[in-house]
Order: structure tokens, then sequence, then C-alpha cells
């Protein structure tokens, strides 16, 4: 498959597209649920996007939350949703990626992120996608009160 179209050769998902990388930090470091943000491994050549989600935000029995953010020039993304509630974990993950388990675009269903459904966003611009992440998150944290 020719890179330009969304994929490339070899099923890889390319190298990190790192002006889209810093685009999402731009509009992820504004979100109230957000409370740091951290390229890695460093913000001159970064890889991936984490995101610390504000403890405050979340009731007991959650520990710590935060969304990790993988975006490649191809087009291609994973951002992965993680709560941990001491010893146990509730994640889910919208990815694009090839694969040859499922389609292209799926979602990897909470708690566990075992169970894969196809995933129809709207639109496949970083902003929307960050725009419909977060919008779940909204309401897992309004269903958690």
């Amino acid at each position: 498959m020719d890179p330009s179209e969304g994929g490339s050769a070899g099923g890889s998902t390319g190298p990190p597209d790192r002006q889209t990388l810093r685009l999402l930090e731009r509009q992820v470091a504004s979100d109230p649920l957000v409370a740091a943000t951290e390229f890695e491994p460093d913000p001159y050549e970064p890889r991936s996007l984490r995101a610390e989600l504000d403890r405050e935000r979340y009731p007991d029995p959650v520990t710590a939350a935060r969304v990790d953010v993988r975006w490649f020039t191809t087009g291609d993304f994973s951002v992965h949703y993680v709560e941990d509630r001491g010893d146990d974990r509730w994640e889910c993950r919208w990815d694009r990626h090839p694969n040859a388990h499922d389609s292209r675009l799926h979602f990897h269903e909470p708690p566990t992120g075992d169970e894969i459904s196809a995933l129809d966003p709207p639109s496949l611009h970083p902003l929307e996608v960050y725009s419909t992440v977060f919008e779940a998150i909204e309401r897992r944290v309004e269903s958690l009160w």
C-alpha cells in the first residue's frame, strides 16, 4: 500500500508524526481533565505523548488516570486510556493500524481492552480523534460518580 493512502508497505505504521503529536499536546494540555503532559522519550524527538489526568476529578478507588497517544506519518494512531485502581486497571484504546486480526480502524473495549469492535469516528483528523476520545473519557468520569 502507498504510504500516502494512509498505510505503508509491509504493514508498518511508519515513523512518529511529531508535528501531529505537538498539535495534540497543545490541545490536550488545555483540556480541564489534564493535569500534565509529557513527550516520550523527550520533547525534541517525541515518539508518543502522555497526558496525566487530574486525580481530583476521579472518585476512589481510581488512584491515577492517563492517556497515551502515538501518531504516525501514515495517519495511523493509538490512543490508550488507562485508570489505575491499586492492583487493578480499567482501560480501552482507539486504534488505526495495519493488522491481520480485525479492521484497521478499531476500538479495544473496556474494562480490559481485550475485546475489539469496529470504530467509525466522524473524521480521522487528529483534533476530531482527540474530541471523540476526550468526550468518551468525560462520560466515563461522570459514570464513576
